[in-house]
């Protein structure tokens, strides 16, 4: 891997994670376009940014990460255990269905999803604004909602979001709520990913590795606070749209 490459990858996972759009998916992508083999190294680099990614998480809610913020923080686990368990027990199978069809196509469903939902929803009768209020039940049907997350290119983000929108958050709180479940289920992956691959780092690859930490980190944080700010004058249609141009383009690309 180069330094371009590098700078590539990191600017895709800071902008992709936390958008509902699939950062899986469009890493594969992007690396697929960069001709990069699927080697233990470039592996190993992926989890690097993604822990970048986890990081902008902390600094963009800081006031989150403290004792005062117990009770959030188990709500956060209840919503994290489904998919911990669940994932846990279908690894396999999960493995087995990743293909670039199978991406596309869950592209173009998720977008026809959040084009429906939006037709329905209204914002002004969403009655939880701020994450903190959300019941222990509510953390948990959110939980069972990002489930579908295992399905390739349906996006972890955006299947939390849509199952907090469904029980009554607004956009806004939805999103932050995604944000912050992000962190046990990336420190999750991530942690048994680099367990697995840590050997691979060299000396020669620290300053990729250096420039894709840093700049994913950089990205994500600019575009969490980005996600928010459009989120309180925009709403999910546009993301929509894109998903399914995305999968279209995917569908002629790779049949």
């Amino acid at each position: 891997m180069d330094i371009i490459q590098a700078l590539i990858l990191g600017i895709v996972e800071g902008i992709t994670e936390f958008l509902p759009i699939s950062s899986t998916g469009h890493m594969i992508v992007v690396a697929d376009w960069m001709g990069m083999d699927e080697n233990a190294e470039n592996k190993a680099f992926m989890v690097i940014i993604q822990l970048a990614a986890i990081l902008a998480v902390v600094f963009n809610y800081k006031d989150k990460f403290s004792l005062s913020k117990v009770n959030l923080w188990v709500k956060v686990l209840i919503a994290f255990l489904p998919l911990a368990i669940v994932g846990f027990l279908l690894k396999d199978y999960v493995k087995e269905a990743f293909n670039s069809q199978v991406v596309a196509y869950m592209f173009i469903i998720g977008g026809i999803v959040f084009l429906v939902l939006e037709y329905f929803y209204k914002e002004e009768k969403q009655q939880i604004d701020d994450v903190e209020t959300l019941t222990y039940t509510q953390a948990g049907l959110i939980g069972v909602a990002q489930m579908f997350a295992l399905i390739p290119g349906t996006s972890r983000a955006g299947s939390t979001i849509v199952g907090a929108l469904m029980l009554g958050l607004t956009r806004k709180a939805a999103a932050e709520f995604s944000f912050l479940l992000a962190v046990p289920v990336m420190l999750a992956t991530s942690g048994y990913d680099l367990l697995k691959h840590y050997n691979e780092f060299s000396q020669e690859g620290l300053l990729t590795l250096a420039i894709g930490f840093f700049v994913s980190f950089a990205v994500a944080y600019f575009t969490m606070k980005f996600f928010i700010r459009f989120l309180e004058n925009f709403t999910f249609v546009s993301f929509g749209i894109y998903r399914i141009i995305f999968g279209v383009l995917l569908l002629v690309w790779y049949l």
